[in-house]
């Protein structure tokens, strides 16, 4: 039987409720797809919690083969479904703690975990876990706010201060942090100025635009080099005419095409863990937002297969 399972198999609407009807048993994977379905640290719209399951409905709509990249990446990569952590919708830290003993556990048997969001809370969990394997690591952070805010009234701990505290934290290393596609209203100058204090390096959309992807692509790689990487993309990166389904949508956003050779030009980095986040199902009547974030998910995978397939090579 082919793994994974394919349409001229078995259809795509009998499932067993895995991203592309994958199985569970971990013996020699390398990729597990993992859910974190926590969105109390959301400040607007709520429902990421339900995005888990959307995406891997949306997962159906996949075939197993990459023509681009030329790689089966979930069958390259053996990849698993291990189901989401039981979180705590009301405890953002016990929150925490749970999900990064479940990411730990992967990274300690030589799984690389993709995890499926949630509000973008959830990353600070997964790399509190890489930096106890890796120490700190490089960033990729799509996204149209940098998530970089002290506090949301009086709390530190939400949605948009991921990326300041992992500072605290030292779990990234702040010259290979690149966050891609910011863009937007600000409620002032700071709100931006306070990744470049952390010296993290901030790309516009506009940027993007004027430079073109070649050129942003090629700073990205050459910076990061051979560091272990950890790949975040909040769905929001993408413009809210593709992507509907978020809860801080804002416009003059990439398409889903400009979108997917982005994070395809991005390969060959020696990346650690993905995830993304910030999907929100009731946001999504069509099912766009979620066909795109499994997508992603699918092009995560290649990457790691590809990874797989030259280290095979060279040896």
């Amino acid at each position: 039987m082919q793994y994974p399972l394919t349409p001229d198999v078995k259809p795509e609407f009998c499932t067993t409720g895995s991203f592309m009807r994958l199985p569970a048993a971990r013996e020699g994977a390398r990729i597990a797809i993992i859910g974190m379905p926590f969105d109390t640290a959301a400040s607007f719209r709520v429902g990421a919690r339900f995005a888990p399951q959307a995406i891997r409905q949306g997962s159906m709509l996949l075939f197993p083969y990459h023509p681009i990249h030329q790689v089966y990446p979930f069958e390259d990569a053996k990849a698993i479904d291990v189901g989401d952590v039981s979180v705590i919708p009301h405890n953002i830290h016990r929150s925490y703690e749970l999900m990064e003993a479940s990411v730990a556990e992967l990274i300690a048997e030589g799984i690389i975990p993709i995890g499926l969001g949630g509000d973008h809370s959830i990353t600070l969990s997964t790399l509190r876990a890489l930096a106890k394997k890796y120490g700190p690591v490089a960033l990729i952070q799509f996204d149209s706010h940098t998530d970089t805010w002290d506090t949301y009234y009086e709390e530190k701990y939400w949605h948009g201060s991921t990326f300041i505290r992992a500072y605290e934290e030292g779990l990234v290393i702040p010259d290979q942090v690149f966050q891609v596609g910011i863009r937007g209203t600000l409620n002032h100058p700071g709100d931006v100025d306070a990744s470049y204090e952390l010296g993290y390096n901030l790309i516009t959309t506009q940027e993007i635009r004027r430079r073109g992807l070649e050129e942003v692509i090629l700073q990205i790689k050459e910076k990061i080099g051979d560091t272990p990487c950890f790949l975040s993309f909040d769905i929001d990166f993408v413009d809210p005419a593709f992507a509907p389904g978020t809860g801080t949508p804002e416009v003059g956003g990439f398409t889903s095409s400009e979108t997917l050779d982005l994070v395809r030009s991005l390969s060959g980095l020696n990346y650690v863990g993905f995830d993304v986040v910030e999907v929100l199902p009731g946001y999504d009547p069509s099912q766009v937002t979620s066909l795109l974030a499994a997508t992603l998910v699918h092009e995560f995978a290649a990457h790691i297969a590809l990874n797989l397939k030259t280290t095979k090579h060279s040896k």
